[in-house]
C-alpha cells in the first residue's frame, strides 16, 4: 500500500511559478514510476508529467513541455513538479499518481488546487 499526499498548490498570477510536492508512504517508493495528472470540473483527468523509477527519464504533455519539470528524491520518498510561466489554462486540481506498470496507475493522491489568475 502506498499513500500519496500532495502539497504546494495555491493561487498564482499568470507568469508565476509554483512547486508541487508529493510525499509517499512506504518503503517501495522507488519501485513506482511517478506521475502528475490534472483535472478541471467537467473534463477528464489528463496526464501532465511522468518520471521513471530512477529519475533518469521524464515525459511531459505537450501543453506543459518546457514550462514544467518533474523530479524525484527516492531518499525522501517525494516527487516534485516545478511549474513555471503559469497560465490561466493551468488552473486545475493536480494529482500525484504512482504506477508500477507504466500507464496503469495504482495509487492516487487526494489532489491539490492550483489556480492561475490573470
Amino acid at each position: 500500500q502506498v499513500q500519496l499526499v500532495e502539497s504546494g498548490g495555491g493561487l498564482v498570477q499568470t507568469g508565476g511559478s509554483l512547486r508541487l510536492s508529493c510525499a509517499a508512504s512506504g518503503r517501495t517508493f522507488s519501485s513506482y514510476t511517478m506521475n502528475w495528472f490534472r483535472q478541471v470540473p467537467g473534463k477528464e483527468r489528463e496526464f501532465v508529467a511522468g518520471i521513471s523509477r530512477s529519475g533518469g527519464s521524464t515525459t511531459y504533455a505537450a501543453s506543459v513541455k518546457g514550462r514544467f519539470t518533474i523530479s524525484r528524491d527516492n531518499a525522501k520518498n517525494t516527487v516534485y513538479q516545478r511549474m513555471n510561466s503559469l497560465k490561466p489554462g493551468d488552473t486545475a486540481v493536480y494529482y500525484c499518481a504512482a504506477a508500477y506498470i507504466l500507464g496503469n496507475v495504482d495509487y492516487w493522491g487526494q489532489g491539490t488546487q492550483v489556480t492561475g489568475s490573470s
